[in-house]
């Protein structure tokens, strides 16, 4: 079939379209920046066409001739109401599935009982479900709880709590009732809900084998990950936005993204009606199993997608943009000539972050990233990928792969908390016999407060940006010198 995928460069749809691809289906890839799926090993098999929730008129073209379109995509994070945003999106969905002819719309939900005053994320999850149905076009619906998978972000969330606080003093949700799944299953569940012929709206409730706590959860982590058991005392006094600040500080998710999360662990998720099991057949996956092979993935380096890799609000100007983007723009430009190769220097700067670090001065870097997580940050704690390889909008610490020309070009945005946009670009040149490196820091402030934080980080930025420069070249000469002498030295 051809089918649409909305989401492909979000967590669940980066790894449901090779799946889909490998049953010799033909995709087409809905985002409102297609460039970021350059870089994904699939990108150049399937057709990715530039199409927005928020702008209708793009989304028919897009989904013309598709026989069948999966809905992944939600707000949670961006600015504004989630809620809202939502709800717009999922209606002008469905006009534009029903005008294209779209044979059915699979959706991916959360769990909850309707009856039992549902959180504003899981409720807005039920609410997308009922807009997507509103038209013609039949509606595969599967509510999940928690999803277990490399860098999902239940199991980040999961893992970092467990990892980081051998004893806590938790809030009364830990006691409440779950069941989580793995991400395998959810996958599974969604290609076999292709072959779902339902009419109307049909609601699936999918989990695994085990209903349990969210301590029990924890304590399951700690387990697998040969950890010790954790030592937790639950009260009753710490509330939604109290707890959602403290995931916050130990996990390397945003308030932002934490607070509706933990608001909905309130609710019980599991499954109460059976059906989706006898419909597709799928053996669940246990738990233990689950975390194992998400384990595994993180530590050998091939986790597919991240719960950071969609972006959590609209494209922001950057500083290529000068004719809209408007405001002043500060630049700290460094350039050190190298006798290195082109292709090492770009090696060397697209190391950056994670446990490379920051060439020099980490303890500063260390020191804003621990101020961010503060005042409500990501701070340096969602780390990287991979340790080497780059695509386009990838995370790295906090900040986010802009622009990036292998070989050439590295630009990175922050998304760290600052009274302004900030971007950290290297880009190098061949110059004669010898390579440039070109590093600029740029920065557009906002108001009075902007322009104050830059001209007082102006005398750190000397020794800090001027130190990564020659460190990255320094990098890159020895990485020439290396490839130079070969497996046995320079005289062999």
């Amino acid at each position: 079939m051809r089918i649409a995928v909305t989401g492909a460069t979000g967590y669940i749809g980066g790894r449901l379209v090779p799946r889909l691809l490998a049953e010799g289906h033909d995709i087409v890839c809905l985002a409102r920046n297609p460039g970021k799926l350059n870089g994904r090993s699939w990108s150049n098999e399937v057709d990715a066409v530039r199409a927005d929730v928020f702008e209708p008129e793009t989304l028919e073209p897009a989904l013309q001739g598709c026989d069948a379109a999966y809905y992944l995509i939600h707000s949670m994070g961006g600015p504004g109401s989630f809620q809202d945003a939502d709800r717009v999106a999922a209606h002008n969905f469905a006009r534009a599935a029903a005008a294209a002819g779209v044979g059915r719309i699979v959706y991916l939900g959360g769990l909850g009982d309707e009856d039992d005053r549902l959180s504003a994320h899981l409720g807005s999850r039920h609410e997308v479900g009922r807009a997507l149905a509103s038209g013609p076009v039949p509606v595969t619906e599967l509510r999940a709880a928690v999803i277990i998978g490399s860098g999902s972000v239940s199991f980040e969330m999961l893992r970092y709590l467990t990892e980081v606080l051998p004893a806590m003093v938790t809030p009364s949700w830990v006691q409440t009732k779950c069941q989580p799944i793995a991400i395998r299953d959810v996958l599974a569940y969604l290609l076999a809900a292709l072959d779902d012929t339902a009419p109307g709206h049909t609601i699936y409730e999918i989990g695994g084998s085990e209903v349990l706590s969210y301590l029990e959860m924890m304590q399951a982590y700690a387990r697998v990950a040969g950890l010790p058991r954790r030592f937790v005392v639950p009260v009753p006094v710490l509330t939604p936005r109290l707890s959602s600040l403290w995931i916050g500080l130990v996990t390397p998710l945003p308030v932002g993204v934490a607070r509706p999360l933990v608001d909905s662990l309130k609710n019980e998720v599991i499954v109460h009606d059976d059906r989706a099991k006898e419909r597709f057949g799928i053996a669940p996956t246990p738990l233990d199993a689950a975390i194992e092979r998400a384990l595994e993935h993180s530590e050998d380096l091939s986790v597919d997608t991240r719960w950071s890799d969609a972006t959590t609000g609209p494209a922001r100007p950057f500083q290529g943009d000068p004719s809209w983007s408007g405001g002043t723009l500060f630049v700290d430009h460094k350039e050190v000539e190298t006798p290195a190769e082109p292709e090492d220097v770009f090696r060397s700067f697209a190391r950056i972050g994670g446990d490379v670090g920051y060439h020099g001065f980490d303890w500063a870097w260390r020191l804003r990233g621990l101020i961010d997580i503060l005042v409500g940050g990501v701070g340096l704690r969602r780390g990287r990928r991979h340790p080497q390889d780059v695509r386009l909008e990838d995370t790295i610490d906090f900040w986010r792969v802009t622009r990036v020309e292998p070989g050439r070009r590295l630009q990175l945005s922050a998304e760290m908390r600052l009274p302004g946009d900030a971007w950290l670009e290297w880009d190098v040149e061949t110059v004669g016999n010898h390579s440039v490196l070109h590093q600029n820091a740029y920065f557009r402030p906002r108001g009075l407060t902007g322009r104050l934080y830059w001209y007082a980080l102006l005398p750190f930025h000397h020794f800090i940006f001027g130190n990564m420069a020659r460190r990255i070249a320094a990098g890159a000469e020895a990485d020439s010198a290396d490839r130079v002498a070969g497996p046995h030295g320079p005289d062999a």
